[in-house]
């Protein structure tokens, strides 16, 4: 096999540690410019880097369109030599592209030149080359003439090669080029520099000398028992190290921590320095020796929980209009900030739909969103790896209590046509709607209102976010209510006069159904379900808020985001749990597939010699507690196991909960709330009426999940 073959497979084999085969030495410490054949190079050293506007042409321009680097070592003496980054480009003769005044620069889709490329004369450019490393930065500017001839659009006419930068031991360097003026966006690279365990440097960089290398510095490890985060360091006691903790945050260091050891530590961390940017550096205690940087929290799920326990999300409003807002956090972040509405009467905040805007996060930097109007309605959330990590609304003291206001956006078809959507807890309702809704039902008057002009504008971009006001058809909705409430009232007791047996008979069903609320009222229920998808917390949401107004005190993991995420999963669930059993109420335990999974987990585990992890899900956090109670025979008088009949059959429900009432919604509506209340508690025809309502309330969250099928529901 030829000897380039097997350096090539050793190289492979090497995977991302290029650096191990011999790096070349240059000698002298000038620096030096020089162009592939046809090309000829006159290199400027150290100008300022600053980025001209970019400019239009009619002819040809040279740009660079690859940017390689590698490591070398210059040398003043054999031994005496210091780290260099070397900067490869190629270049390539482009078309000229035509300035947008729209966007202040150049069009992405270039014309072609207007006129021929005069074949007498060459083509010049000048190329800047800027480095940057911890505490220094530098330019060069390199003029570069390509020949008339080799003056052909798109094609590449040769590279530059710049010897060279020099750099820190074991540092890390960006490296950027672009033309000036630029015709297109800068090239960049970032380079990592071998550090003094590579015996060469140890051999020829005077930093590195008088250095006892063993191959790697003090080995560190991370111990986690409970809360308390250690860092495990192995010193030798015969040598001084340096430890410097720092956050490596998007601008500047913020030290945690510095001190000199000697030999072996354990260092407890606090859980507010414990984040996912939190970098570790060390070195000798002798003078200048070589800092090594170890940042290893990136992935880690702790680092990442802390982060958002101790990031804050800040809204800040200007007069009407304006509307800014600012997360502060001890490191960069992978987010974006959403837009909600939340409506008077629900603890939920909806993400407002698309065409409106999503900002990516940028972390301790305000950023602003321009409104027509604010509403006291409209919250920020910040969204992160698919989950909600913080939410913020408005104070009432800014800009007043909630409003009795519907939402609704306005968008444009490919046609021109306008179409028209409410946003409900059950999701955006398309306007006109035959929907059972609050939003169907007054879709008509609200288009109307619209268009005479009642509505307020909150938004106008790619769509238009209007706020209507309910008031005035709340205030009409109940003059008819007691229109027809004194109507009905005068028909019966106009009938109840003309049949004495019969008031009886009303007295009695009035006594019972005053016994049913007054048991139900203030019952605490505690409703435990898998969030399986988004489609099954919503009908969830709608079943909560059915139970809560027929008076039951119902409590569920989504009107209480801000209690769980201070408390955490299991801690919240075990105070809900003894508040309602204290007070003879009951936990409702709503089945679906992803329940049933957590279930047949949970007992798979639990015979193991490990038990189950604690995870950030209520449903699943609450089974330590829930299983034991079913195994042991204590659940009796305590649950009731529920299921929607369309999502899941209950013979599809473990064994293990068959020990109590079980119950398939909606066809056993009226079983399931007598069991609620109590036995013995309100008349059947009362019971009936309540399941109709319930049932009625709950059927467009529940055909909405239905027809998602099985990639969202099972």
């Amino acid at each position: 096999m030829p000897f380039s073959w097997l350096l090539l497979l050793f190289s492979l084999v090497l995977g991302s540690r290029l650096w191990v085969l011999s790096l070349e030495k240059l000698a002298g410490s000038h620096d030096d410019a020089r162009c592939s054949q046809g090309l000829s190079c006159h290199l400027w050293d150290d100008v300022l880097c600053l980025l001209e506007r970019i400019e239009p042409t009619k002819d040809p321009v040279l740009v660079p369109t690859k940017l390689q680097t590698e490591v070398v070592l210059r040398c003043r003496e054999e031994n005496n030599c210091v780290p260099c980054v070397r900067v490869i480009l190629h270049l390539t003769v482009q078309e000229p592209r035509k300035e947008d005044p729209e966007e202040g620069g150049l069009r992405e889709d270039a014309e072609l030149t207007s006129r021929p490329w005069p074949r007498n004369e060459s083509l010049h450019a000048k190329v800047i080359i800027s480095f940057q490393a911890h505490l220094s930065d530098r330019c060069v500017l390199v003029e570069v003439e390509v020949p008339a001839a080799m003056v052909q659009p798109g094609q590449n006419v040769g590279s530059l090669v710049f010897d060279c930068f020099k750099a820190p031991v074991g540092g890390e360097v960006r490296i950027w080029s672009y033309t000036q003026p630029p015709y297109q966006k800068e090239l960049n690279h970032t380079e990592q520099l071998p550090d003094c365990i590579r015996p060469e440097l140890q051999d020829s960089v005077p930093s590195c000398w008088g250095i006892e290398w063993s191959g790697v510095l003090p080995w560190f490890n991370i111990s986690a028992e409970g809360d308390a985060i250690q860092l495990v360091l192995d010193v030798s006691a015969e040598q001084n190290y340096v430890l410097f903790l720092y956050w490596n945050q998007t601008r500047n260091f913020s030290t945690r921590f510095h001190e000199v050891l000697t030999g072996p530590q354990n260092i407890t961390l606090n859980q507010t320095d414990f984040v996912p940017c939190l970098c570790i550096q060390m070195w000798p205690n002798v003078q200048d020796a070589i800092r090594n940087s170890h940042c290893p929290f990136w992935e880690d799920p702790r680092a990442h929980k802390n982060l958002w326990d101790h990031s804050k999300l800040k809204l800040k409003f200007w007069g009407t209009t304006g509307l800014s807002w600012m997360v502060e956090a001890p490191c960069p972040l992978s987010a974006e900030t959403v837009l909600c509405w939340k409506p008077r009467d629900s603890e939920l905040c909806h993400p407002l739909p698309l065409p409106l805007p999503r900002e990516n996060v940028t972390a301790n930097k305000s950023q602003d969103l321009p409104l027509l109007t604010v509403q006291p309605n409209i919250c920020v959330q910040v969204w992160s790896g698919g989950k909600l990590q913080i939410q913020e609304c408005p104070q009432e003291d800014i800009l007043g209590p909630l409003k009795d206001d519907m939402l609704l956006l306005e968008t444009w078809g490919p046609e021109g046509r306008h179409s028209f959507c409410a946003m409900e807890t059950s999701g955006c309702t398309p306007l006109p709607s035959t929907a059972h809704t609050r939003a169907a039902l007054l879709g008509k008057q609200l288009l109307q209102d619209i268009q005479s002009g009642q509505c307020v504008q909150l938004w106008n971009d790619t769509g238009i976010l209007w706020a209507c006001s309910l008031q005035k058809y709340t205030h009409e909705r109940w003059v008819l209510v007691w229109l027809a409430f004194l109507i009905l009232t005068a028909c019966i007791l106009l009938l109840l006069l003309l049949n004495r047996d019969g008031m009886k008979g009303c007295l009695q069903f009035l006594k019972e159904d005053y016994r049913y609320g007054g048991a139900a009222r203030g019952r605490r229920a505690l409703l435990l379900y898998s969030p399986d998808h988004a489609s099954l917390e919503r009908l969830v949401a709608t079943l909560a808020t059915a139970l809560g107004q027929l008076q039951l005190s119902v409590a569920v993991d989504l009107w209480h985001r801000r209690e769980l995420s201070a408390l955490g999963p299991l801690a919240w669930f075990h105070a809900q749990r003894r508040q309602a059993l204290q007070d003879g109420g009951v936990v409702i335990l709503l089945f679906s597939p992803g329940a049933v999974a957590l279930c047949q987990e949970w007992l798979q585990e639990a015979g193991a010699a490990q038990p189950p992890a604690p995870t950030p899900d209520t449903f699943a956090a609450s089974l330590s507690c829930v299983l034991p109670d079913f195994l042991e025979g204590r659940a009796s008088g305590r649950y009731v196991v529920a299921c929607f009949e369309q999502l899941l059959p209950p013979q599809g429900i473990p064994d293990l909960f068959h020990a109590v009432p079980v119950f398939s919604l909606p066809s056993q509506m009226p079983d399931f709330l007598r069991a609620l209340v109590g036995p013995g508690k309100g008349h059947h025809d009362t019971w009936r009426a309540h399941a109709t309502r319930v049932s009625q309330y709950l059927q467009p969250a529940l055909e909405e999940c239905v027809q998602l099928g099985s990639s969202s529901c099972l």
